[in-house]
Parts: C-alpha cells; sequence; structure tokens
C-alpha cells in the first residue's frame, strides 16, 4: 500500500516580515508625509513601482531590452480616460476603482499584438523592433487626435461614478491608498511569478536559451507570455496614472518615457526583485525634485547613470545585497572609514563639476540675469577665469582622491571577499 508522505514546510519568516513592512510603509506613508505634493509624490511613486517591476519581468527576468515599454502603460492610460469619460456621462456603471484594471486588459491586448511578432527575436532585433514600435505608437498618437487627443491630450474627472461609503477619490490621499493597494497586490503578483515555472523558464531563456531549447520548451513562447505579463501590470499604472493626473497626452507613449523606465530600472537593479522598486521611487525623485532643484537635472541623470555602469552595474540593489552578505560575516565595520572617504572624495568632485555645469546653463539660459550665480553658498562669476578654473581643480581634485582612495578600497574588499570564502568552505566542512 501507498503511504502519504508528510514534510514539514516551515513559514519563510523573513518574506513573512518583508512583506507586512511593506504593507505597513504603504499604509502610513501618508500620515507621515502629510502635505498634498508629498501625497501626490507618493502616488507617482506607487504607480512607478507597478510599471518598473513590469518592465523587468522583459529585463532583468527575461533579458528582453524593450525601447517600447511606454506603449502598454501609455494605451491603458488612453482607455482608462476614455472609459473614465464614459462613466462620468453615464454611459458605463463601474466602479472608479476598477478602471485601473481596464489600463491592464489594454495593456494586455496591446502586447499581444506587437508581442506576437516582437519576440520572434531575441537580442539586439528584439531591441530594435520594440523601438520601431515605441516610435510608431508616438507618430500615431499625433496622427489621430479623435483618439489621442492631439497636443492637449485628453481630460477627465475621476470624481464620478458610484461612491461606497463616501469615498469620491477627489482628496489626493484617498486616491494613494487606491493606488497602495494596487501596488501591494501587483507587487505580489509580480513576485509570485517569479517562483513560478513560468518564471523559472523565463530566467532560463535569458541565460542559456539554446538549452532551454533542447530540453523541449520554446523559446518564443515562453517570452511571449512574459510579454503579456508584463503589458498587463504596464497597462494597470498606466491606468493608475491616468486617474491620478487626470489628463493623458502623447508623452505618455514616447520613447522618452521608455527610456526613462530602462534607465531606472537599471539603477534600482535589474537583477533583484526589489531593484525596479527603488528605481521606481528613484524616478519620482528625479522628475519632481531634482527637476526643480536645477535646469541641468537630465544631465546630471547622465553623469549619475554613467558612474552607476562603471563602478556599479548591477545597481544600487547588488550593492545593497553585496553588503549584506559582508555584514552577515561580521566584516562590514572594517569598511565604514572607506565608505566615508569614498562619499567625500566622491562629494567634491560632484561640488567642482556641478559648479561647472551650473555656469554653463547660466550662459546658455539666464545670461540676461548677469554673469553670477548662487551655487551652494556661494556665489560664481560664469564669465570670471577664478570660478572657472577653481571649479575645474576641485573637480580634478576630487577625482584623484576618488581613485586613489577606490584602488585602496578594492584591495580591502577582495581581503575580505576572500576571508569569506574561506569562512565558508570551513563550515561546509565541519
Amino acid at each position: 500500500m501507498n503511504q502519504a508522505v508528510y514534510r514539514f514546510k516551515p513559514f519563510n519568516v523573513g518574506r513573512i516580515v518583508i512583506w507586512s513592512l511593506f504593507a505597513l510603509v504603504l499604509l502610513f506613508a501618508p500620515m507621515i508625509w502629510t502635505s498634498s505634493l508629498s501625497h501626490t509624490m507618493l502616488s507617482q511613486m506607487g504607480i512607478a513601482i507597478i510599471v518598473c517591476l513590469s518592465y523587468n519581468i522583459l529585463l532583468g527576468q527575461g533579458g528582453m531590452l524593450s525601447f517600447g515599454h511606454a506603449v502598454y502603460a501609455g494605451m491603458g492610460s488612453f482607455l482608462t480616460i476614455h472609459t473614465l469619460n464614459l462613466v462620468s456621462a453615464g454611459k458605463f456603471p463601474i466602479p472608479v476603482s476598477l478602471l485601473p484594471i481596464i489600463g491592464g486588459l489594454a495593456g494586455l491586448f496591446f502586447a499581444a499584438l506587437f508581442g506576437s511578432f516582437s519576440v520572434k527575436k531575441a537580442g539586439t532585433p528584439f531591441a530594435m523592433i520594440t523601438l520601431g514600435v515605441g516610435e510608431l505608437v508616438w507618430a500615431m498618437s499625433l496622427m489621430f487626435p479623435t483618439f489621442f487627443g492631439g497636443e492637449g491630450g485628453i481630460s477627465g474627472n475621476r470624481v464620478a461614478g458610484s461612491k461606497p461609503l463616501g469615498i469620491t477619490y477627489g482628496p489626493q490621499v484617498q486616491l494613494y491608498y487606491l493606488i497602495a493597494i494596487y501596488t501591494f497586490v501587483c507587487t505580489a503578483l509580480m513576485f509570485a511569478l517569479t517562483r513560478t515555472p513560468l518564471g523559472r523558464i523565463l530566467n532560463a531563456v535569458r541565460d542559456n536559451p539554446e538549452r532551454v531549447e533542447f530540453i523541449g520548451y520554446d523559446t518564443q513562447k515562453v517570452r511571449f507570455y512574459a510579454f503579456l505579463v508584463a503589458g498587463f501590470f504596464a497597462g494597470i499604472s498606466g491606468g493608475l496614472g491616468a486617474l491620478n493626473f487626470e489628463i493623458v497626452t502623447s508623452e505618455t507613449v514616447s520613447g522618452v518615457r521608455s527610456g526613462a523606465y530602462l534607465l531606472f530600472v537599471f539603477l534600482g537593479g535589474a537583477t533583484f526583485f526589489f531593484g525596479p522598486i527603488i528605481g521606481g521611487i528613484l524616478m519620482i525623485l528625479a522628475f519632481v525634485l531634482l527637476s526643480e532643484l536645477t535646469k541641468a537635472w537630465l544631465l546630471y541623470l547622465g553623469l549619475i547613470f554613467l558612474f552607476m555602469v562603471m563602478y556599479a552595474p548591477g545597481g544600487i540593489a547588488s550593492l545593497i545585497m553585496m553588503n549584506l552578505r559582508v555584514a552577515a560575516f561580521g566584516k562590514l565595520k572594517r569598511l565604514w572609514t572607506s565608505y566615508l572617504a569614498l562619499g567625500g572624495t566622491a562629494f567634491v568632485a560632484f561640488v567642482g563639476a556641478g559648479a561647472m555645469i551650473e555656469m554653463v546653463y547660466h550662459l546658455q539660459i539666464n545670461q540676461a540675469m548677469g554673469p553670477e550665480l548662487e551655487y551652494m553658498g556661494a556665489t560664481l562669476d560664469s564669465k570670471g577665469l577664478n570660478s572657472w578654473f577653481g571649479a575645474a581643480m576641485v573637480m580634478i581634485t576630487g577625482l584623484g582622491l576618488f581613485e586613489v582612495v577606490r584602488r585602496q578600497f578594492k584591495l580591502e574588499w577582495d581581503v575580505i571577499q576572500q576571508e569569506i570564502e574561506k569562512e565558508i568552505k570551513r563550515r561546509e566542512s565541519l
């Protein structure tokens, strides 16, 4: 007789704690940051987290570099805003809270349409196809004003339809909690995907597609299924964006928006699930705060991206995980002085480079206001040789010291990694 075999499967306490903390952060964030601007930024962060995680299904998990992911978020936004207007006119009785699902279905539809031929190629051809699709849809958004609204876009009013429990979604905080619910659920579902057979085989397709074909899987179908899932969640983020801004323009399907998703997913760390979450938060901080501080914010973003590619290609998430590994073996305290030195020298280099950048922008944009400008509490003369020479010397000094410290840090880091490997082997031998 066959006897049932019972195996004890303990709860993953660490995972439960992390998800509980994530839920608590979403719940209490608007109570800590109470201003209207804070609520708006938190809402945008939730939307950005969903779309960045959806893009990472393609890039990080499937190895598919897409230059047109904004198409699916943008089309989700347009279908959502049109549906919202039908709800406002009393022609479509559906709760406003379910409209992001309409956006998700729109993203799924267009992902099926464009993905049917995009995924037939991989690597560079796939990237070029997605770039072409993105440019095609963006051009169409200006050619068909009936659907896309032309340059002015399509506007709507989210205070429409039924109002259960008196929730109108007029106040920003009410909409924030709707976005927070979608953010938590979508994040959980996308994480669950990574633990399914589809998620596992998608990683295998990324790493070794030839071997996946050899064991009997159709890599084209795997990429297509991933494309559908990514399009669906991107559409949900687009629907939430339509409710948040109450207007959708052609910019939502532009190549600039797709490039932003790529940039910040990479900065956050595409190889780790929580990397795009970091990237989504950074994206909103850059678009809202950094853009208000300086007109050269795009140039600063480019420099940061270049710096990360050179010294931390795994993104911020990889830096966190590497240091957690060092901390787990009790060796992080040996590096704190090096981190202070790296941060200090990098800041000095940034101050010098920033001064030069601000003077260039001042000469190009604010020349009518005179040659002088304020920078970090100091007055610079954009036409004076002393200011340029001083800024250049500060930057060069900072870069030189940074390189010296970096080399010393690398030697110390390599020694610590060797000690960790020896400790791992020692524990395995016991």
